[in-house]
Parts: structure tokens; sequence; C-alpha cells
């Protein structure tokens, strides 16, 4: 998977919801993440950190794959799981105190 993200640009896509006593309030956050082109050596010791294990897309954004970024379009936070300028914007909606 990381060979293929190598040298492109993919989105991250996270929903949320947030259901209270006035409804159910949805957003969807779009990123676009650039990976610069990685060397199979470079791919193969952030495999060996374990660092990629587990998470969607085959790299944490805010650890060691940081190198990797060359760019990123969107919500940082969404990237990493939970889209905080949203779901901000959900609770406020929904009247929810945060």
């Amino acid at each position: 998977m990381l060979a293929a993200l190598s040298g492109t640009t993919h989105r991250v896509l996270t929903a949320v919801t947030v259901v209270s006593t006035i409804g159910m309030h949805h957003a969807l956050s779009i990123s676009r993440v650039t990976f610069r082109a990685m060397t199979t050596p470079e791919i193969e010791r952030y495999v060996d950190s374990g660092e990629p294990l587990g998470k969607a897309g085959a790299y944490g954004i805010q650890g060691r794959a940081a190198e990797f970024v060359e760019r990123i379009e969107g919500s940082y936070s969404g990237i990493m799981g939970l889209p905080l300028f949203e779901t901000a914007a959900l609770l406020r909606q929904a009247r929810l105190r945060f």
C-alpha cells in the first residue's frame, strides 16, 4: 500500500455524526495528502518500525510517516482520525457544550 501511495496524492475521507435530543447532524471531512516518492528501503524501514500496522492507509501522519508527506490540503486532524473543526461545528449545531 505504501508503494502505491509513493509519489501520489490520495484523499482521506472522515465522517462524523452527532446525535442529540434535537436531531442528528453529519459532516464529511475530505483531505488530500501528497506523498513524495519513497524508496523501497525507506518503505521497508518504516514498515519495520511497526508504526503503520493497524493504521488506515498504512501510515500515521502524526508519526514517522510525516517525513514522506509533501503536502496536505484539508484537515490534519481529520487525517489523524477525528476532524476537530467539523466536530466542533456539529456540537454547536446540536447545542451541546464542549
